[in-house]
């Protein structure tokens, strides 16, 4: 049964977090059953009682709302370009979308509506509900409990913001977790962006999914983070403090589009370098002899090596291979680029039930691109840490997308 392959994947990923454990003896088998516990138990919750149908349809109007929203705006300032009425006629149906200026721009509005939500109070109140119950089910620190909640909704620059004053003193195993958890979650300025490309493969539920995926994945982060490293010092209390001091709500607002334009032109410059880069790796490759009649390609190279780790979460052997292909463009560039093949797939590439656990396991930022900016942006933060932070990169890359994969077993388990 595909549940039970699922099951067996799940258990094999925490068996491979304890044997790169630092401290086998250390670690405590029944914490981290706790936390598997909560990660299904959130999942269920979230995924298979009654209300989530309706939660799923509330979130989907959201995106369909900021969507309209941002189109207003993009096609006021670039026209056509930005999804206004076309001056002549479209031959080919969807060649007039542009992404630079049409799907994009939703970065700037979400930046914006984010940095205004929290002068509201009301995104640290929903942060403090998170951490609580991380705290109180996973028996962590304070300090810790808001940096790992705050990552399902911010990013994983911005939550350790929240934290700052307190990262100096963390102990070794509470910065790895709290590394891991912004490798194995996705901020919510791209949580709409990638609902919207996702909006046609998984109609009606793509944000739902995207939210639920990155909100399991935080206690799956805690539980192999503190597997690899357990914990042997003292939990280290906080609170949460303002990220960027604002005067008023247009402030805010301001603060939030000037942060959205350096995540903008970020992405832009990313996706041009990195689409470059794999194409010409591509062209390379191109010359060594064709394998089994075809040439060989980064994208099955990846999908090779990858495949026996999608098979363990869940997806057919026979699909093993394209979902492993895609696993390996989120792992090696990022999931934005992995999304977006994941949505020009042939009809029929992957079943339903394979696509929607690709779309859990591929949520997070565990990617080597984000790894720079996450050690440059915590060392930033806490200098004195440096070395720590620059050791455990590796390692927090490695964890999150276990943990992100183990989401995506989870997933199996609950989708027959």
């Amino acid at each position: 049964m595909p549940s039970l392959q699922s099951f067996f994947g799940l258990i094999v990923l925490t068996l491979s977090c304890w044997l790169i454990s630092e401290n086998r003896q250390k670690v405590r088998f029944g914490d981290a059953l706790i936390g598997l516990t909560l990660q299904i138990l959130l999942a269920v919750i979230l995924l298979k009682l009654p209300f989530s149908l309706k939660l799923f349809e509330l979130l989907n109007k959201i995106v369909t709302s900021l969507q309209e929203a941002t189109n207003a705006g993009s096609s006021f300032v670039f026209g056509y370009l930005g999804g206004g009425a076309l001056p002549f006629i479209e031959k080919q149906p969807g060649s007039s979308f542009i992404l630079a200026f049409q799907a994009l721009p939703l970065i700037l509005v979400i930046s914006a509506l984010s940095s205004l939500l929290f002068y509201w109070k009301i995104l640290p109140a929903i942060v403090g509900i998170f951490s609580g119950i991380l705290q109180k089910t996973l028996r962590i620190g304070g300090a810790l409990g808001v940096g790992a909640a705050a990552n399902i909704f911010i990013g994983m620059i911005e939550a350790p913001l929240l934290i700052r004053p307190y990262l100096q003193t963390m102990t070794r195993s509470e910065l790895f977790t709290l590394m891991t958890c912004g490798m194995a979650t996705i901020a919510g300025t791209v949580m709409v962006l990638y609902a919207t490309i996702l909006q046609d493969i998984i109609p009606g539920g793509a944000m739902g999914h995207i939210l639920v995926a990155s909100i399991i994945s935080a206690p799956a982060a805690i539980t192999v983070s503190r597997i690899i490293i357990p914990n042997s010092g003292n939990l280290t209390a906080g609170k949460p403090s303002q990220p960027i001091q604002v005067s008023s709500s247009m402030d805010a607002i301001t603060t939030g589009t000037a942060s959205g334009v350096h995540l903008l032109i970020h992405v832009l410059a990313m996706l041009v370098v990195l689409v470059a880069l794999v194409h010409l790796l591509n062209q390379i490759l191109g010359f060594l002899p064709d394998i089994s009649g075809s040439p060989l390609s980064l994208q099955r190279m990846l999908g090779t090596f990858m495949a026996p780790v999608t098979w363990l979460i869940g997806i057919p052997w026979n699909e093993a291979r394209t979902a492993g292909s895609l696993m390996g463009i989120k792992t090696i560039l990022n999931e934005f680029l992995a999304y977006l093949e994941l949505a020009n797939l042939s009809p029929g590439t992957l079943q339903p039930r394979s696509i929607l656990i690709m779309t859990y396991a591929m949520c997070g930022f565990a990617n080597f691109g984000s790894l720079g900016i996450m050690i440059g942006g915590m060392v930033s933060m806490a200098p004195e840490r440096r070395q720590d932070i620059v050791s455990l990169s590796m390692k927090s890359l490695l964890a999150g997308t276990i943990a992100t994969c183990m989401t995506g077993a989870v997933v199996g388990i609950l989708t027959p």
